[in-house]
Formats: structure tokens, C-alpha cells, sequence
């Protein structure tokens, strides 16, 4: 008779603390960010899809000023552990409080660019820096 393989982890303490020893620190991030997507009721960035309107949570990896059209354009890259999402506000060249490694809420409609999961313009709320 052979052992079928296992395919999920014991949850005993010991184990947890074995799996976050050996875990890469953006492993460990993506974790933490996933856990926090889970507690506020966001949505998963890698469950979005097109044209749906969504809310969702991360942090800020990068910003940039890029010019859209003629129009200038902030644009950030928000990460929650799944997936990357695009956030770019159209006509602004900089917002106090957008910058990389802060964490912020986001909602508003999904769109798709060449590939990547975009949001224009979103309504945003900007996590307490005591969160971070």
C-alpha cells in the first residue's frame, strides 16, 4: 500500500514558524499583504477582471510621472501579495501622500492595457502610517 503525497501543510505552530524561517522576505510580504486584503473585504487584484467595479488594498512599489496623450499622469503600481495593479491619475503631476511603500485603499473600474489590470482615477483612502 503506498502513501498518497500531501498536498497541504500541517497547521501546527511549529510548522508555521519552520515555513516563515525558510520563506524569502517577499514571500513573507506577499503573505502579510494577502492577510490584510482578506481583513479589510477588498478584492483580490488577481481576481479582477475587466470593466468590474472593484475595491482593493496594497502598497505602493513604485510612482512615476509619465505623460499620457499630452495630459501629465501619475502613475503608481499597487501590489497586494497576488497580483499588480496600475493606478494612474489622469492630470495630476504629483498627490501628497502617493509614494512608493505607502499602503492605500482604491476603488474604481478595472480596465485592461496591453496585458496589466488598470485604474483611472481611482477614489482612494490612504492607510494611517502607524499601519505600515
Amino acid at each position: 500500500m503506498s502513501a498518497a503525497p500531501r498536498t497541504e501543510k500541517p497547521a501546527g505552530r511549529f510548522r508555521r514558524m519552520l515555513d516563515r524561517l525558510s520563506s524569502s522576505p517577499e514571500d513573507l510580504e506577499s503573505e502579510e499583504l494577502q492577510e490584510d486584503t482578506e481583513a479589510s473585504g477588498c478584492t483580490r487584484i488577481s481576481d479582477c477582471s475587466d470593466r468590474q467595479i472593484v475595491k482593493v488594498t496594497g502598497t505602493l512599489r513604485t510612482v512615476t510621472l509619465r505623460p499620457r496623450a499630452g495630459v501629465p499622469a501619475l502613475e503608481a503600481e499597487l501590489f497586494d501579495g497576488t497580483a499588480p495593479l496600475d493606478v494612474v491619475w489622469l492630470g495630476r503631476r504629483s498627490i501628497v501622500g502617493i509614494e512608493p511603500g505607502r499602503k492605500l485603499i482604491a476603488s474604481g473600474r478595472i480596465s485592461m492595457s496591453h496585458g496589466r489590470r488598470v485604474l483611472f482615477n481611482p477614489k482612494y483612502e490612504l492607510r494611517p502610517l502607524g499601519q505600515e
